[in-house]
């Protein structure tokens, strides 16, 4: 399979925003301390927009992504941030193949 050269300039051109971003947010709050109730803010974010992204393509998605939904809850509830999306690519794949090729 080739990839196309548009291809490979969308994924260049968003690893460059996602570079960006990250820097962007350290340039500007760099030289500024936050309080109590800004730092647990910036601590709940990444889960936030996490959800945002996940949950709408789990819910209108297949009975394997609703069933991988459910497992990454409970991967959230006991794990970090990367083990929960590590659990949650695994077990949408999982469910998703499993329910193509077995039923």
């Amino acid at each position: 399979m080739i990839v196309s050269s548009t291809t490979i300039l969308l994924i260049i051109g968003m690893g460059l925003v996602t570079y960006a971003t990250r820097v962007g947010g350290y340039l500007l709050l760099r030289n500024y301390s936050l309080n109590k109730k800004q730092a647990q803010m910036m601590q709940i974010a990444p889960g936030c927009v996490f959800i945002s992204i996940i949950v709408p393509e789990f819910l209108t998605g297949t009975t394997g992504d609703i069933l991988a939904l459910c497992v990454t809850i409970i991967a959230a509830l006991k794990l970090g941030m990367l083990g929960t999306i590590i659990i949650a690519m695994c077990s949408a794949f999982t469910f998703n193949w499993l329910l193509l090729n077995l039923f």
